[in-house]
């Protein structure tokens, strides 16, 4: 029963993980992902859709060796913590690098990439990524 309720949830934050489509503030126009409903800097609800360039770079990373139930198939695999353009920091897998090539500083940019496939109901599941540019 609990496989519907994490479909619709997809689904409700489609254009987020896509598009990377966050908030901006309409007030102090700090800008925040994901988006939310009231500004974390000032405190307004006046909060717009905002669309992030995807470009970034690494502000910390790790290999995860260990990974939770249903990401086995990706092990080992690198995440990061991706600071963007605009200053929202995200979370992500990193994909298309080798691990060893991975630095502090290194310029990423989003891709979309598959994230989780569930092959009993053959449904699967794409998210946002960040890779190296493509040069």
């Amino acid at each position: 029963m609990g496989r519907p309720m994490q479909v619709a949830r997809y689904w409700r934050h489609f254009k987020e993980k896509y598009r990377l489509i966050g908030g901006k503030c309409k007030s102090c126009g700090h800008v925040h992902f994901p988006k939310r409903p009231v500004c974390p800097e000032c405190g307004s609800q006046e909060i717009e859709e905002f669309q992030f360039s995807g470009k970034g770079k690494v502000v910390s990373w790790t290999i995860v060796r260990n990974p939770p139930s249903g990401y086995e198939y990706y092990k080992p695999y690198p995440i990061a913590l991706v600071e963007l353009e605009e200053g929202p920091v995200v979370l992500a897998q990193l994909t298309d690098v080798d691990p060893e090539e991975i630095d502090f500083g290194m310029e990423v940019e989003m891709v979309t990439r598959k994230v989780r496939e569930f092959e009993e109901d053959g449904i699967i599941l794409y998210g946002y990524k960040f890779r190296p540019p493509i040069k």
